[in-house]
């Protein structure tokens, strides 16, 4: 990569950031290169205005605490923690495998080994939380990834629980989670046991490991909710008897008889193949917790964004990044192909043509567009089945003449939005680049 393709990145102390790998409500993740140590990261970027005017402060603060404790292989790990006058920056372990979940979307269930490797890594990480006192309250696949090497690695406490925030009787009081993967008594919001119900999660995961499906799902909440307090599912035949039993015993609905993660890990099917985790513990300190939300100016740790608008450049550490592992065969996928919460493609078109192009193909589908350089914004106008759905568009530069252009879902239903992608790449025809084989092959078709 050229020297001045550089010149397109922001910088934010000794980190050069590089293409969005997620965003959400509050925060956005980015791609990281420590340019001292050439180490590549991600990092969690928090508005702190928009912190401060939704009053989440304290979940933040715990978000941060919690990761700072976390030293475990199959939890994500917290390297640093920045912030400039306007910005939070937490410097996160780069985990480059994808999500547990797109695993399932692309190839289906998983034979019962696989699913009993992934649940021994996802227990060990849970039950290490909760020796230390957390406990994540949001366990699902999304929030299970995987490095290079296949390892689990459990992310996103944003929604996690400290020791402080237990009440006089014992028991956590903040309805939270994703609704299919909650417990009944989480539901019934009459204080609950955090880490019962953290292990209720983990049995519906184990669950949509080796079925493919959920166990409760219903279009109607009421009805999903009514499912769920009753535990009504029933396990697929192709499951062994012996995992039927452990889920059962997991999802049992009343916590006071639900089986305990020291069971679990004691239970045989669980123990078959079993090796448990190797690693040294380190005493943390959160003092610093605090001065990141110093509102006085005094920090002398205040770090500044450099920018330059211009397409940003993509070196080959951050293109391989974009696959799953080291696999770059899946870097650029075929246009029809499996749509998830993201897609890409390639063109030999300059980027304003690629913009305006963009613009032209979105707007008969209904969707505002809202332009930032190199970015695009796309809003669409009816409400879908989870609200309306938003899909953000960046360009990159892979070589001088070759760009790269992300679309990632975020807002709405991935479903809608793979529906989307497909009209979309109607009218962006003439600006998708096709290889040889790929183009022999259209004209097969």
């Amino acid at each position: 990569m050229s020297g001045g393709g550089r010149m397109g990145r922001t910088r934010v102390g000794k980190y050069e950031l590089g293409r969005t790998l997620g965003e959400g409500t509050f925060a956005k993740v980015k791609f990281a290169r420590n340019v001292e140590t050439g180490d590549s990261f991600a990092i969690k970027i928090l508005d702190k205005e928009k912190v401060l005017r939704h009053k989440i402060i304290a979940q933040i603060k715990r978000e941060i605490s919690t990761m700072k404790l976390i030293r475990h292989p199959n939890v994500i790990r917290m390297c640093e923690v920045m912030a400039s006058k306007t910005k939070i920056y937490i410097v996160l372990e780069l985990v480059t495998g994808g999500e547990l979940f797109d695993k399932i979307a692309s190839h289906g269930r998983l034979k019962e080994d696989e699913a009993r490797k992934y649940f021994q890594q996802l227990i060990n990480a849970v039950d290490y939380c909760h020796s230390r006192g957390v406990f994540h309250r949001d366990l699902k696949p999304e929030n299970l990834l995987l490095d290079a090497y296949g390892v689990l690695k459990v992310s996103d406490f944003g929604l996690s629980a400290l020791p402080q925030q237990v009440r006089e009787d014992g028991l956590l009081h903040t309805t939270c989670g994703t609704p299919n993967y909650i417990a009944p008594e989480v539901i019934h919001n009459k204080g609950y046991d955090g880490a019962k119900a953290d292990l209720w999660s983990c049995g519906v995961i184990l669950f949509v490991l080796m079925a493919g499906y959920l166990p409760f799902e219903d279009t109607n909440l009421m009805s999903l909710y009514k499912k769920i307090n009753k535990a009504d599912f029933s396990c697929p035949s192709w499951f062994s008897t012996s995992a039927k039993k452990l889920i059962k015993r997991i999802l049992d609905p009343n916590p006071s008889t639900r089986i305990t993660i020291p069971e679990v890990i004691e239970n045989e099917w669980f123990k078959k193949g079993y090796r448990p985790p190797t690693f040294e513990t380190a005493d943390v300190s959160l003092d610093d917790v605090h001065d990141i939300f110093d509102e006085s100016g005094e920090s002398t740790n205040l770090v500044v964004e450099r920018r330059e608008p211009r397409p940003l450049a993509m070196n080959a550490f951050e293109l391989i990044s974009t696959s799953q592992g080291l696999n770059l065969g899946t870097l650029f996928e075929k246009q029809m192909g499996l749509v998830k919460r993201e897609t890409r493609f390639t063109s030999k078109c300059p980027a304003t043509e690629i913009i305006s192009k963009i613009e032209e193909a979105a707007a008969p589908l209904g969707f505002n567009v809202e332009k930032n350089n190199y970015k695009l914004k796309l809003q669409g106008e009816k409400t879908g089945r989870k609200g309306h759905l938003s899909v953000a568009t960046e360009i990159f530069e892979v070589a001088p003449s070759l760009c790269m252009v992300e679309l990632r879902k975020s807002g709405g239903d991935t479903l809608e939005f793979h529906k989307f992608y497909k009209n979309l790449s109607v009218g962006l025809k003439d600006v998708v680049w096709h290889t040889r084989d790929e183009a022999n092959a259209a004209e097969e078709c």
